[in-house]
């Protein structure tokens, strides 16, 4: 009966254990490089009243006319970048 709740304890610890380490990935500091025609897609705000993320693709030159700089946000904000033809880059 000694020997049952060690094993016990011992079985419930390594059931909880992970069965090995992920690593870590740390997120881009800047955008990804893509062909000039490729589209970032960035979290934006949402509308007023709304609780809704929402997720907006342009190009850098589009980005950059709404005074967005993509290397900034894509830290915080960015999701994915579309290549030509709506391929992922």
């Amino acid at each position: 009966m000694n020997h049952k709740l060690p094993l016990i304890t011992l079985g419930i610890v390594a059931a909880s254990s992970p069965l090995r380490a992920q690593p870590e990935v740390a997120p881009a500091s800047v955008a990804p490089s893509a062909p000039a025609d490729a589209r970032y897609c960035l979290r934006v705000d949402p509308i007023i009243g709304s609780r809704m993320e929402t997720i907006q693709c342009r190009t850098r030159d589009d980005w950059a006319s709404l005074e967005v700089d993509v290397d900034q946000e894509w830290a915080d904000n960015g999701v994915r970048v579309i290549g030509p033809g709506g391929m992922p880059a």
